[in-house]
């Protein structure tokens, strides 16, 4: 593998290639919110914690893209000194008549909060205001003001305002809201009681609806199901979680964040595209506001979730690296050591490396990969445990069965190393995010197998052209800042 001519050369070891992530300070939380294609132009948001008028308070930072990869930070106009609060987690949607609006929670303000803006570069907003839901009787309705979303169905826009058992609001203007009752007709027993719905976005998906959430405590989750027209509830039908407990994370108290507050948008060739933030995932960059890498999302034809890397990501890829027919034997042990088979060296710190196993070797195989191995490191493990059904990256293990995939579809991981931050997709079927903050120590791509010799079809490699630029010059510009007064 080549050096590019072009190639931007990260110095500060934090400092991230083709993973978006905050130009300034240390800052949290990093919640992506308030996100729009509009014009040939995707449009981001993700709240900044900033001082304001000696003490602090947060603001929506605004950035947009050409391809959901290369980001250009804007002025930023959603903030305490336009809106009179604080931003907190919302979601964007286009009203009745075109314009892009957005519905948040006003922090401090006691109230959700909806903004619309007065063009489509997003630059001009109209004064937020309060949303005031009141009963059929015209009473104030008592309900939970929290992590709002808003979305279209028919001619009536529906609310969900966050928490445990949301409720749900309509209004045929967004000016008068009316309190319809409980959104979801019914919860599914693998939601552990006390788990809250915060960060919510509500949209169809294939046939069905999804809506994508967090809990506070296990982070980032989602339900499938159906919208009931009649009695205006969602009725869920499946649940999943995006998100696991590393063995290091507290069973009595669960802080479980590490892929957290996510945020979608719809393409214009229909692709549903979402993004999460890194919340807790290593001490080192936990301050950093980093979003892992846009996923598109649609359902299988049994109505299952399938997520995939986002595909403009393959356009970064050049200087490929093919390896067929690789053998890996049982490691050996030498004076209490474990000495696993060296595959190939990754040389380079922005990669894609794609792995593709014959379904039929893989079954009720116990294998796996070493990333950032040598003799001496044990690097970053990638496991398959069939007796488990689990996948495991680094020490986060997640559901995942070679023996629940068609028997014409081979196994494929496809591994994404930017730097220390590690993502591993499954066959579309199971992702997890690890960090690896030991990277520079080895670069060997090691393989490891249990109970006999592995074969592998092929490993392809390419290596990923930076997308940071925009990172740089905002580090240096600092358009973005909010006012402190």
């Amino acid at each position: 593998m080549h050096k590019a001519d072009n190639d931007n050369v990260v110095t500060d070891e934090l400092t991230l290639n083709y993973h978006l992530m905050h130009p300034g300070n240390e800052s949290s939380p990093g919640d992506p919110n308030v996100a729009f294609y509009l014009d040939g132009v995707y449009h981001l948001h993700y709240i900044l914690r900033h001082s304001w008028r000696d003490k602090h308070s947060f603001a929506f930072i605004h950035i947009t893209s050409p391809d959901m990869l290369h980001w250009t930070w804007q002025t930023t106009k959603l903030q305490p000194s336009f809106t009179k609060h604080g931003m907190f987690s919302g979601t964007g949607f286009i009203t009745k008549e075109g314009q892009p609006a957005a519905i948040y929670h006003g922090q401090a303000s006691g109230r959700n909060q909806i903004a619309v803006a007065k063009d489509k570069h997003l630059l001009n907003w109209e004064e937020p205001y309060p949303v005031e839901p009141k009963t059929t009787e015209g009473q104030d309705a008592d309900m939970n003001h929290w992590d709002p979303d808003c979305f279209l169905i028919n001619n009536t826009y529906y609310a969900i305002s966050g928490g445990q058992n949301p409720p749900l609001i309509k209004s045929k203007d967004l000016t008068n809201w009316t309190f319809v009752g409980d959104f979801l007709q019914h919860e599914l027993p693998d939601v552990a009681i006390g788990e809250d719905i915060s960060c919510p976005n509500f949209f169809p998906l294939g046939d069905k609806y999804m809506l994508l959430c967090i809990s506070h405590q296990l982070g980032c989750r989602y339900y499938i199901g159906n919208w009931n027209a009649e009695t205006e509830q969602f009725v869920p039908e499946t649940h999943g979680r995006m998100n696991w407990k590393r063995p290091e994370q507290s069973i009595y108290n669960p802080v479980y964040r590490d892929f957290f507050a996510p945020e979608s948008l719809l393409t214009p060739d229909g692709r549903r595209v979402m993004w999460a933030w890194l919340a807790t995932l290593d001490e080192a960059i936990n301050q950093k506001t980093i979003q892992f890498l846009p996923r598109e999302l649609n359902l299988s034809k049994n109505g299952s979730l399938r997520f995939q890397p986002l595909r403009e990501l393959e356009s970064l890829r050049y200087a490929p690296v093919t390896l067929n027919n690789l053998e890996v034997p049982p490691p050996r042990w030498e004076d209490g050591k474990m000495i696993t088979p060296l595959l190939t060296e990754l040389s380079y710190d922005a990669l894609e490396v794609k792995i593709t196993i014959d379904r039929t070797e893989a079954w009720r195989k116990r294998f796996g990969f070493q990333l950032f191995a040598d003799e001496d490191h044990t690097g970053l493990p990638i496991m398959i445990y069939p007796e488990s059904a689990t996948l495991q990256v680094g020490d986060t293990a997640a559901p995942f069965a070679v023996a629940n995939l068609p028997k014409e579809e081979d196994l494929e991981l496809r591994v994404f190393i930017d730097k220390y931050l590690v993502e591993v997709f499954a066959n579309n079927r199971q992702a997890i995010v690890a960090a690896h903050m030991d990277y520079q120590s080895a670069k060997g791509l090691h393989g490891y197998a249990f109970g006999g010799t592995m074969m592998i079809k092929q490993i392809e490699i390419w290596r990923l052209k930076s997308t940071n630029q925009g990172f740089f010059e905002a580090k240096q510009n600092r358009i973005w800042e909010p006012d402190e007064q």
